[in-house]
């Protein structure tokens, strides 16, 4: 069972990470996931190549628990690896899911770690198992494995672009072979993917934190449609897909990145203070003091403190040790599960009027029990500030998200929000706000510059799964497959 909060609040599913051309390739893949283990939690594994053979490690649970010692880095031999960190939000939690997952072909050994989701991963499954293809796991990515097979293309290169031309979704990929390490993403941009280089070593990674827990320089993003191949003889690049608008993920500002990073051409940290100023100057409030919801609504927090002169306090105080499988036995201990995670510091809160600021409000049971604990630590008011608009719609793109009819906003509008958790007043910074924030003049309707369907509904990707019954965020498409 996971800890009482985990269930509201978006969820990334993976990171990935790889490195081409360094002696310790393994050792500097197991930091680089280390870096990324808020992209997560639930699993992660690495491959590598020395020239001669493959070697593997997988494992559930965290990185630090599982490349934890010299003895298993040193079985993980070459100069070539790929790593992944897998948070399942569909299908099975098992070791068949972990990934990177490898497979032998005719021309050798090849291994994929991807962050995202395909939309129409069912049902190209369905007509590669007609095709006689024998799937092991329950995971999407298996479906890029198949098409890899059956292609006709005479090249490794051939055989992906083949292979990603019948897919739909958002991807971020990184593919290892013999000799070769791949990036790609999706013709949208939607996952993130960067490349950075470490002497002669060129790197992909989905964050820049994870180049620089290995002291790597970054290079740039890897371009949407891009195909990036690197070898002994150096970096090539492909555009071999029709071009789309770019349309990154605006969650990734919002909550999914480590503030550290830059994305895009933004440091994720400054954006995050910048969507706190923009709230201030929409929703401002009468109240003494500035309270974030730890960790994720600091950031957000400090910039709407300055821009409205209010101070910035640590109104609520977060244990950080707080395990995934924490237990609740009984009813009792279910109920005060809220001071698990967050504890109201008293001396702070006690008669002011506080502004909350949270990141977002997915179901609304933790905001209710967060407000009912600072009003018990003596709040006289309390104002909640959120640094993303209302969700009203389900993420198909590698995001875990509920299906709709749990999403709180998608049920009612903020007046009845406020009223249902508690609060004087609840207000969300708009989309054209959120924009602003991360660079941007206004959303643009006919062309937006991110993927914000989770606020919009508009979705960038056909969903075909979805559209003809076969997947989505219905129960039978979570029990079928497990998202890359």
């Amino acid at each position: 069972m996971t800890t009482p909060f985990d269930g509201d609040h978006l969820r990334e599913e993976c990171g990935v990470f790889g490195i081409f051309g360094h002696p310790e390739a393994s050792a500097h893949t197991a930091l680089g996931l280390h870096a990324l283990q808020h992209r997560g939690q639930e699993a992660a594994g690495i491959v590598s190549h020395d020239g001669q053979q493959f070697y593997s490690h997988r494992a559930m649970g965290l990185v630090g628990d599982n490349f934890n010692s010299a003895s298993i880095i040193e079985t993980l031999k070459g100069h070539i690896a790929l790593g992944h960190n897998r948070y399942s939000t569909t299908g099975e939690t098992l070791l068949r899911n972990v990934q990177p997952l490898f497979a032998e072909y005719s021309f050798g050994g090849l291994a994929v770690a991807h962050n995202g989701n395909l939309t129409n991963a069912l049902s190209l499954r369905e007509e590669l198992k007609k095709r006689g293809c024998l799937f092991q796991s329950t995971s999407d990515t298996e479906t890029i494995i198949h098409l890899i097979a059956v292609s006709q293309e005479q090249t490794v290169e051939g055989r992906l672009i083949d292979a990603l031309k019948q897919i739909k979704g958002a991807y971020s990929l990184v593919v290892l072979t013999e000799n070769t390490l791949i990036g790609v993403r999706d013709p949208f941009g939607i996952r993130p993917l960067v490349l950075g280089h470490l002497g002669d070593a060129y790197v992909f990674a989905s964050e820049t934190c994870a180049l620089d827990i290995i002291g790597a320089d970054f290079v740039r993003d890897v371009e949407p449609g891009e195909i990036v191949t690197i070898t002994k003889d150096g970096l090539r690049s492909l555009r071999p897909f029709q071009p789309e608008n770019k349309r990154f993920c605006v969650f990734e500002y919002v909550y999914f990145a480590r503030p550290d990073s830059f994305t895009e051409g933004h440091n994720v940290y400054e954006v995050r203070k910048q969507i706190g100023r923009v709230l201030a100057e929409e929703s401002p409030a009468p109240a003494d003091i500035v309270v974030p919801v730890p960790d994720s609504g600091v950031p957000a927090a400090i910039g709407y403190a300055q821009a409205s002169g209010i101070p910035f306090e640590l109104g609520i105080i977060r244990n950080h040790y707080v395990g995934r499988t924490f237990i609740e036995p009984t009813d009792q201990v279910r109920h005060l599960g809220v001071k698990l995670k967050h504890n109201a510091n008293d001396n702070i809160l006690k008669g002011k009027r506080v502004i909350l600021v949270d990141d977002s409000i997915v179901r609304g049971t933790t905001s209710k029990k967060i407000v009912a604990m600072v009003r018990e630590g003596g709040a006289a008011e309390v104002h909640m500030r959120i640094a993303s608009p209302p969700t009203t719609h389900s993420c198909f793109y590698g995001v875990d998200t509920p299906e709709r009819e749990q999403l709180m906003a998608a049920r009612h509008d903020v007046a009845e929000m406020a009223r249902l958790i508690g609060v004087d007043s609840l207000a969300f910074i708009s989309v054209d706000g959120l924009y602003r924030a991360a660079g941007e003049a206004h959303r643009d309707k006919q062309a937006p510059r991110f993927c914000d369907a989770c606020f919009t509904g508009d979705y960038p990707v056909e969903l075909t799964d979805r559209e003809i019954g076969l997947a989505g965020c219905g129960k039978k498409g979570r029990a079928l497959l497990s998202a890359g």
